[in-house]
């Protein structure tokens, strides 16, 4: 059963905030990303590109944990342990351009943030995060 995110720190996932993803390694070590994310009001959505040690911890090990901590009151925070309900590449490359356009104001991911021949050498995925617990602090 998915857990809501209490209304009063949505803004931490919904705003330009950066926020830690850790995921799991093969050997049980944690590993953690600083990236962008969005919430759909259900899911903490994730993207990356395929191949990237996230997105092979998040589909070998389909287990997050994001860390969004409030940049003008660092004891005001959200922690969301989830899991992995869905990936697809499907929306992934519309998804990641929403978020360069919401994060730094670039139309595009490719040629906005990363090279644009880059958008030729990888495959975007969209993680549907499903929270199972939270914690809002602050």
């Amino acid at each position: 059963m998915s857990i809501q995110i209490p209304q009063s720190h949505v803004d931490l996932l919904t705003d330009p905030v950066c926020v830690t993803l850790v995921t799991v390694m093969p050997d049980g070590q944690p590993q953690a990303s600083v990236i962008w994310c969005d919430y759909d009001g259900q899911h903490v959505l994730v993207n990356t590109a395929r191949g990237r040690q996230k997105e092979r911890n998040l589909t070998e090990r389909p287990m997050a944990t994001i860390l969004a901590i409030d940049p003008q009151n660092p004891y005001r925070y959200l922690e969301v342990r989830g899991r992995v309900a869905e990936a697809t590449e499907k929306g992934a490359v519309e998804s990641i351009n929403s978020l360069a356009q919401q994060y730094v104001n670039q139309p595009t991911y490719y040629g906005g943030v990363a090279p644009a021949e880059q958008a030729n050498k990888e495959t975007r995925v969209l993680f549907k995060i499903e929270p199972i617990h939270v914690n809002a602090i602050g």
